[in-house]
């Protein structure tokens, strides 16, 4: 099927790629030039695993194209995806400016039938704002079907979530679209879930929105083992094993970022609200989110009790491994605060510095893990990169100036730091090592 994608971001470019891959003829639309020119000469701009390589794949079959041309889109595909950003305003709803624009472009473009198709997250009732706007800009008698298919994939996984999805959400309201529709995802094995559009659309603020209460209750869980003596990650085990529960997002850190979660925790308050539909449970999850920030930060600056001219090692930059986004990433967040204070800053992260660069400069870019940790106060641990796991910690203590680490993800090697007598401090552990001595 001919279909067009709107929008080149990452979900855009990935959603493009993966149709293409499945054997269909795919348009995408972007009108930044530079993004276009490195799109046609086979280039990502971002990180994403095994998204280069099927880039210049498509691109060289001929599968897959691209333009600055909405118009040319339009005309060319059966079926449209809307793929541009929804981020969030200053009254923390969806600022829908660049889906409203796409609605108008497309109505003044189409001449015969079309299914518009929402893939951006948006708010419940977008699909009736979109369709409005269809009929008031649209030329003639154009008849055409407005649909929902959220995305559910994760930076760092996105081609394998898309091309092998837990389930394939779809909301229509009529059969043709329904019809186009599984006919597009026809090779694609997975579940397929036909609702309407409105549950569609809550659908997935709802599933993320519940994946970061996840993420904040077992936060919140950390803070009473911190207080008591237990230990979060026995206790998240022994909750995991339940099948009613599950094991994922059950690990405590600093927080949760990317563009996602905490975008839509904030979209699906605002749009409750909205609705007369007070939402203290999903404000307490930003809260709280931002809160565990906040305690890592103070948890440093207690025990180096001045920070000012403090070295400090920072591992870790992107909001999680396997991606150089730093959107909402603690990292960010806390080296801003350090700095601050007066902290000089060692950073590393495998992908992520050129990035961390164009945010903040004023510190060293180590070219190494060990070349972070060369002469620092402490080690701070922000991204669980499996290169930082696999760690040897005697050849950390032996470039730190004082062996104390901050291990904001808990995955460092708690038995060896313990054998080689450094103070390792974790979230919902208890610490290893002695009170201010190091």
């Amino acid at each position: 099927m001919k279909i067009a994608i709107i929008g080149s971001g990452h979900v855009g470019l990935t959603t493009g790629i993966c149709f293409a891959e499945k054997g269909h003829e795919v348009i995408c639309v972007d009108h930044d030039t530079d993004k276009l020119a490195r799109l046609r000469n086979g280039e990502v701009w971002f990180f994403e695993p095994k998204l280069p390589e099927l880039l210049k794949k498509h691109h060289s079959s001929k599968r897959l194209r691209f333009t600055d041309s909405t118009a040319e889109a339009v005309k060319f595909a059966s079926v449209i995806f809307i793929c541009v950003g929804t981020p969030t305003g200053e009254s923390g709803k969806a600022d829908m400016r660049y889906v409203e624009k796409v609605a108008r472009d497309i109505a003044e473009t189409m001449t015969d039938y079309r299914l518009i198709v929402e893939k951006s997250t948006v708010p419940i009732m977008t699909g009736e704002r979109v369709k409005s706007t269809i009929l008031r800009y649209v030329r003639g008698d154009a008849h055409f079907d407005v649909a929902s298919n959220p995305e559910f994939l994760r930076e760092g996984s996105a081609i394998d979530d898309t091309l092998k999805p837990d389930r394939i959400v779809i909301g229509v309201d009529s059969a043709k679209a329904e019809t186009l529709l599984r006919e597009i995802y026809a090779p694609f094995e997975a579940p397929m879930v036909v609702t309407s559009i409105g549950s569609a659309e809550l659908i997935k603020h709802a599933s993320n929105s519940f994946l970061a209460l996840k993420i904040s209750f077992i936060n919140w869980i950390a803070r009473v083992c911190e207080q008591s003596g237990a230990d979060v990650h026995e206790v998240a085990r022994g909750m995991g094993l339940d099948a009613r529960i599950g094991a994922a997002f059950l690990n405590a850190g600093i927080g949760y970022g990317g563009s996602c979660f905490p975008k839509d925790v904030e979209a699906l308050a605002a749009i409750s609200e909205e609705l007369g539909v007070e939402a203290p449970l999903i404000r307490l999850i930003s809260q709280i989110n931002r809160e565990q920030r906040e305690r890592f930060f103070e948890a440093i600056q207690h025990e180096l009790w001045v920070l000012q001219d403090k070295t400090i090692a920072l591992w870790g930059l992107s909001f999680k491994p396997n991606t150089d986004d730093l959107r909402e990433a603690p990292s960010l967040w806390l080296a801003q605060r350090l700095l601050k204070a007066g902290a000089k800053l060692r950073v590393h992260d495998p992908v992520a510095m050129p990035a961390f660069k164009r945010a903040i400069s004023d510190v060293y870019f180590a070219k190494d893990p060990l070349d972070a940790t060369s002469g620092a106060d402490a080690l701070v641990l922000c991204t669980e990169w499996p290169q930082y796991r696999e760690v040897d910690l005697a050849k950390v203590k032996a470039t730190l100036r004082v062996p104390l680490i901050f291990d904001g993800r808990n995955c460092l090697d708690r038995r060896q730091a313990e054998e080689l007598g450094m103070t390792l401090i974790g979230v919902g552990k208890q610490r290893i090592g002695p009170r201010g001595k190091h």
